[in-house]
C-alpha cells in the first residue's frame, strides 16, 4: 500500500507540474496587458501559491502512512481531493484553448520555413498575437464554467437532499400491505460528514417526515472504521419507522481498504460496526430474512451482506438470506451492489423488489427530464433509479453521503420513498 502510495504522489506531482507551468504561460500572456506591475505579481503569487499549498498538503499525509485511525484526517483528505478537482479541471480547460494556438504557431512556424515573404509572416505574428490572447480569454471563461459547477458541489450540491418518489404495483402483494410505504437510503458515509452534523440531522427530518412504514439501509455506513461513528449514534438513531429499520453491510463497512496492523484488529472492527447497526436501532441482516407481518400477513425481507463485481468481494449468500422466505408471498432484497441483481436475481428467484446502492451515481451527472447520463453508466448498467424486467423491480439509490470527492455535481443525495400498490 505504502509503494502505490508514493507512485500515486509522483503521478500527482509530475502531473501538477506540466500543468500548472503550461497554464501559467497562457496566465503570463493574459496578463501581459495590464499596466500596474504590483497587480501582475499578486496574480503570479496567487496562481503559485495553489499547486504549492497542494504538494505540501500531499506531503503531509505521505508521513501518516499508514492512516490513523482518526476520520479527520479522511476528511481532510477528501478535502483536498475537491480541491484538486476544483482548481485543476478548470486549468485543463484553460489548457486546451491555449494548446490549439501553440499548435497553429507550431504549424505556421513550419510553413514560414518554405516561406520567402518576410511580409506575410510579419502580419500573421501580429494577427497571432491577437489570435491567441482571444483563444486564451475563451478559455478562461469557459473554465469558470467547471470552476463554478464544482464550488457549488462542495458547498450546497452535497447537502442538497432531493427526495423520489416511487408507486409500484404487484398482483401478488398482499392486501394488508396496499399503501405500505418503504423509505430507502443508502451510503450514508457517515465519516464524510464530520463538522457537519447539522445537514445529517436535516437528512434524518426529512427522513421521518415521509412517515415511513419501513426504513431500509442498503449499506456503507463507514467509509473504513467504526471510530467514523464517534459521536454519531445519538444522531442516527433519530431514525424513525413503524414497522421497524433494516440495514445492510456494503463493500466499504468491512474495512478491505485500510491498512490494518493485524487480521484480528479488523475483525473486532467490524464486530464493532455490527454492534454500532444495533445501537442506533437498524435490525442488521446478514445473509439472512425477516419477515414484515401486518394483520396476520407476511411479506419477506431478505438482506445479503456485500455481493460485488470484482475487485469488490463477494460475502453476500443470497440462497443462505432466503432460508425462511421462499413461502412467503411477496419478496423484498437489500443488496448494496445492483450487479447482484443481473447476476443471481431476475430470472433466477421469486424476489418481486431488490434494492441496492454502491454507485453514488458516481457524484456527477445529468439528469434533465428523460436524460439521464453518468460516467458511472459504463461501468455498471444499472446505475440510479428504477429497473424492470419481466415482474421484477430493480431501485438503486444514489446515495446519501459522498466518499473521495466531497461535492456532487446534477447528482444530489437521495431519499427514496417507494409506495407498494396492490393490483
Amino acid at each position: 500500500m505504502k509503494e502505490r502510495f508514493i507512485m500515486i504522489l509522483i503521478f500527482v506531482f509530475a502531473f501538477i507540474l506540466l500543468v500548472d507551468i503550461y497554464s501559467f504561460k497562457g496566465i503570463k500572456l493574459l496578463a501581459s496587458g495590464l499596466e500596474s506591475p504590483i497587480f501582475k505579481n499578486a496574480i503570479y503569487v496567487v496562481y503559485w501559491i495553489i499547486p504549492i499549498s497542494i504538494i505540501s498538503f500531499l506531503l503531509y499525509f505521505r508521513t501518516l502512512q499508514p492512516f490513523e485511525r482518526d476520520p479527520r484526517i479522511f476528511r481532510n483528505f477528501f478535502l483536498l481531493a475537491g480541491l484538486f478537482l476544483l482548481f485543476y479541471v478548470p486549468k485543463l480547460v484553460f489548457i486546451i484553448f491555449h494548446l490549439t494556438e501553440d499548435i497553429f504557431h507550431i504549424g505556421k512556424w513550419i510553413i514560414s520555413k518554405f516561406s520567402k515573404s518576410t511580409e506575410i509572416n510579419t502580419i500573421s505574428n501580429v494577427q497571432g498575437i491577437s489570435r491567441a490572447k482571444f483563444l486564451s480569454q475563451l478559455g478562461l471563461v469557459l473554465a469558470a464554467i467547471p470552476f463554478t459547477s464544482i464550488l457549488y458541489g462542495m458547498i450546497k450540491g452535497r447537502f442538497n437532499f432531493r427526495i423520489t418518489h416511487e408507486k409500484l404495483s404487484f398482483p401478488n402483494l398482499p392486501d394488508a400491505f396496499n399503501g405500505f410505504k418503504i423509505v430507502q437510503i443508502s451510503d450514508i458515509h457517515i465519516g464524510s460528514f464530520l463538522g457537519h452534523e447539522n445537514q445529517v440531522k436535516k437528512a434524518i427530518e426529512l427522513v421521518n417526515e415521509q412517515d415511513p412504514d419501513l426504513l431500509l439501509f442498503t449499506g456503507d455506513l463507514v467509509n473504513n472504521f467504526t471510530e467514523e461513528l464517534n459521536g454519531w449514534v445519538p444522531i442516527l438513531s433519530n431514525f424513525r419507522a413503524k414497522y421497524g429499520k433494516f440495514s445492510i453491510l456494503g463493500n466499504h463497512d468491512y474495512g478491505d481498504y485500510f491498512e490494518w496492523k493485524n487480521d484480528a484488529e479488523k475483525v473486532q472492527n467490524l464486530d464493532n460496526l455490527k454492534k454500532a447497526h444495533e445501537d442506533i436501532g437498524f435490525r442488521l441482516l446478514l445473509n439472512e430474512s425477516e419477515p414484515i407481518e401486518i394483520n396476520n400477513s407476511k411479506i419477506g425481507l431478505i438482506g445479503v451482506e456485500n455481493w460485488g463485481l470484482p475487485p469488490f468481494p463477494q460475502y453476500g449468500n443470497l440462497k443462505e438470506a432466503m432460508n425462511g422466505s421462499s413461502e412467503l408471498p411477496f419478496k423484498i432484497l437489500m443488496t448494496h451492489d445492483p450487479s447482484h441483481w443481473d447476476a443471481e436475481v431476475i430470472n433466477k428467484t421469486g424476489i418481486d423488489l431488490t434494492l441496492s446502492g454502491h454507485t453514488h451515481g458516481m457524484q456527477f451527472g445529468i439528469e434533465i427530464g428523460n436524460v439521464k447520463w453518468s460516467p458511472i453508466k459504463y461501468k455498471y448498467p444499472r446505475w440510479a433509479g428504477l429497473y424492470k424486467e419481466n415482474n421484477q423491480y430493480l431501485y438503486v439509490n444514489r446515495g446519501l453521503g459522498y466518499i473521495g470527492f466531497p461535492s456532487r455535481i446534477g447528482m444530489p443525495p437521495e431519499i427514496t420513498v417507494i409506495e407498494l400498490k396492490k393490483t
